[in-house]
């Protein structure tokens, strides 16, 4: 008598996985490159980030040129721009590697927005965003220490990147998979990278305080 097999309902090969993974990577990217800080100083009739301030289209710079209301709203949008599309992607069961680059990929599209000329901001609240959806142990590792930091030396950037460089170490302790570490380590380079202005200023005693005001 020949056996019974049961098909699955929905089956995935080694194929359509890896395409829903270049998918995901894509629309990660995509979404990414919406910048919160320009279009929310286009519909509150403030200047470009762009073209005031520090230049800088975050919500740092958009603290500076259009106050806390239009700044928390950046904020907000910038960290969702990493947390759904990582909560997309483990609703669509992607293995550890294709979470971690798709978070990567909105990282990438915050830095370099195709839609906007690949002008983009240093990636702080992007970089959490993913954070708190792969983890939030791990998420929330990285908001402690910036707090700590913050508190002690009253330097923002400085609690940014001392947190980002401490990610990968807190991601090798809360997440199950190696390359976790691996990618937020290299977002955690290249967050460093974009805060290059910010560590001269940190070593020539230029940067500005929390809660200092700025003159540019």
């Amino acid at each position: 008598m020949p056996s019974c097999r049961v098909t699955p309902l929905f089956y995935r090969d080694d194929d359509m996985l890896a395409v829903e993974i270049m998918i995901a990577i894509g629309v990660a990217y995509l979404f990414g490159s919406i910048s919160s800080a320009i279009i929310v100083c286009k519909l509150m009739r403030l200047p470009d980030p762009r073209t005031q301030g520090s230049r800088n289209p975050g919500a740092t710079n958009v603290l500076r040129i259009g106050g806390k209301k239009a700044a928390i709203i950046t904020l907000f949008g910038d960290m969702l721009k990493g947390v759904i599309p990582v909560l997309a992607a483990k609703a669509l069961a992607l293995p550890p590697l294709g979470l971690a680059l798709v978070a990567f990929a909105a990282f990438v599209g915050h830095l370099f927005p195709i839609f906007f000329r690949f002008e983009g901001g240093k990636g702080v609240a992007t970089l959490l965003g993913s954070l708190l959806a792969l983890s939030l142990p791990l998420g929330f590792s990285w908001i402690a220490t910036w707090l700590i930091v913050a508190f002690l030396f009253r330097y923002s950037s400085l609690a940014s990147l001392v947190a980002s460089l401490l990610a990968p170490l807190y991601a090798w302790f809360f997440m199950p998979s190696l390359i976790f570490p691996a990618i937020i380590a290299l977002m955690s380079l290249m967050l460093v990278y974009r805060h290059r202005s910010n560590i001269a200023n940190l070593f020539a005693g230029k940067e500005s305080k929390i809660g200092q005001r700025h003159t540019v």
